[in-house]
């Protein structure tokens, strides 16, 4: 989408992408300012880059603190999630909750009208709503990580560096000499920087419920080091010796893991709920593309609303290790429609 150009307030974290977002829309014509948000300790790092890139943008640069509603809406739901055994993605939630809402809050309080952030995203307006887009660069694609995200910041965001492959990013950090030109992508949970998922939540008291393996003939195993520690899918640090390759394949309510061996780890269709729709909303019985996690390519499902706020994906083909806490973003095209939370996950898709 093309905005005429004025006053836009950048998410800038330092990294790469937000540091080139800023040059991007400096040469558009627009006057720029910053905002870096302070998540938790685990973030000053990230925010003694952001006044580097600002310094070397000249661009003026806010600091925000927001530790406790971080810590309200995104860090204590993730951990309660993972002790109930279910895999969440931090990300989806803090997107709307705390990054973007925060990002439009200052922006009001400065009187700026516009937004942006450094995703590999689009925005595009189809019957006056606007809908995320996927990037020009499949690889780089994030626009999994914005379904959340509701009209009143769709309608004001702007996301520049979706129209670019990455190393065309790199390369303008790098012809702007840019501290983060070669600053590695970050790969782990911002608040987790060592992507010790189960060290991190235990440290914070959490345990989780305690439970037993159960092999894929329905004997019982023996006793598992708790469910933080397993997702659906997994296969490594199993420590079950079964003859072959076994993968966790269900998460129990109670605690106990169901196993599975290769090839018995797919499911045919998944239940929704917390849904998040854009424009028009997903028609029933509707074909759509779905992405089950953020790195999955999108597969042809159908959809069936259940309710105002749950529904049912039937997968064309059985999808391989959907999980409970995860998102599944609907697409038709390119163009982001919906999405929610696994619920459930069903070996077979309930008769119509």
């Amino acid at each position: 989408m093309q905005y005429p150009s004025g006053r836009v307030l950048v998410a800038l974290s330092g990294g790469v992408d937000s540091s080139v977002c800023v040059q991007l829309l400096k040469d558009q014509g627009f006057s720029v300012e910053a905002l870096v948000l302070r998540f938790s300790p685990a973030h000053e790092k990230a925010v003694a880059a952001a006044q580097e890139a600002a310094r070397q943008l000249d661009v003026p640069l806010t600091v925000r603190d927001c530790g406790p509603e971080f810590e309200r809406e995104v860090i204590a739901p993730f951990c309660a999630e993972y002790c109930a055994g279910r895999t969440p993605n931090p990300c989806v939630i803090c997107n709307p909750q705390v990054k973007f809402r925060l990002l439009c809050d200052v922006a009001d309080e400065r009187g700026i009208p516009l937004v942006a952030s450094g995703h590999y995203a689009r925005i595009a307006r189809r019957d006056g709503a606007f809908y995320v887009r996927q990037a020009v660069s499949a690889a780089r694609d994030q626009s999994y990580m914005l379904y959340r995200l509701p009209q009143s910041i769709l309608s004001r965001l702007l996301l520049p560096v979706g129209e670019f492959e990455k190393p065309a990013v790199r390369d303008r950090a790098a012809a702007l000499g840019l501290a983060a030109a070669n600053a590695p992508d970050s790969q782990e949970i911002c608040f987790i920087p060592d992507g010790d998922y189960a060290s991190y939540i235990e440290s914070r008291g959490c345990r989780g419920p305690a439970g037993r393996f159960i092999a894929p003939d329905g004997t019982v195993l023996g006793p598992h080091r708790g469910v933080l520690h397993y997702t659906v899918g997994q296969r490594r640090g199993l420590g079950v010796a079964l003859g072959k390759p076994v993968f966790v394949r269900r998460i129990l309510p109670g605690g106990d893991i169901e196993l599975a061996f290769s090839g018995d780890e797919y499911y045919a269709a998944i239940e929704l709920d917390h849904l998040a729709e854009t424009g028009a909303g997903l028609a029933a019985g509707g074909r759509y593309q779905v992405k089950i996690r953020s790195a999955a390519k999108p597969v042809p499902c159908t959809v069936t609303a259940r309710g105002a706020d749950s529904a049912l994906i039937v997968f064309d083909q059985p999808a391989r290790a959907p999980a409970p806490g995860q998102s599944a973003v609907l697409y038709q095209d390119d163009l982001l429609v919906g999405g929610g939370l696994i619920r459930d996950i069903l070996p077979q898709a309930p008769a119509r």
